[in-house]
């Protein structure tokens, strides 16, 4: 009875040692850079036709949307939101990409595919 007791003294200090998980790191968004972006930012799926011609896809959803236009030097996703009262959905985020699928430069791939 003895030899128990000390094995449970010794598990409760060594239990005693044992610390808290560290605690989880949050990740805060950061908001997304403009510069360069500003003929797209703001603008509705009519604006963005008129500067870049069709898109080659279009993906809607209740509460977004997402044009994407391409050109041999890059792909653009301009995602929209609705905002306001108002039913009309204007970009609120950008991303672009090479056919490789590495990011690029955002405000580079709009002005290439503004120029075609």
């Amino acid at each position: 009875m003895l030899r128990k007791g000390i094995t449970f003294g010794a598990l409760a200090s060594v239990a005693g040692c044992v610390s808290a998980p560290p605690p989880t790191p949050t990740t805060v968004s950061q908001p997304m850079s403009v510069a360069g972006l500003e003929r797209v930012m703001g603008r509705n799926a009519d604006q963005l036709t008129r500067l870049f011609g069709e898109p080659v896809q279009d993906f809607r959803e209740d509460n977004a949307r997402k044009l994407q236009f391409a050109s041999s030097r890059c792909v653009l996703d301009l995602y929209l939101y609705p905002q306001g009262s108002g039913r009309d959905f204007i970009v609120t985020y950008v991303d672009a990409r090479n056919a490789a699928g590495e990011d690029v430069d955002r405000a580079s791939c709009v002005e290439a595919l503004a120029r075609r």
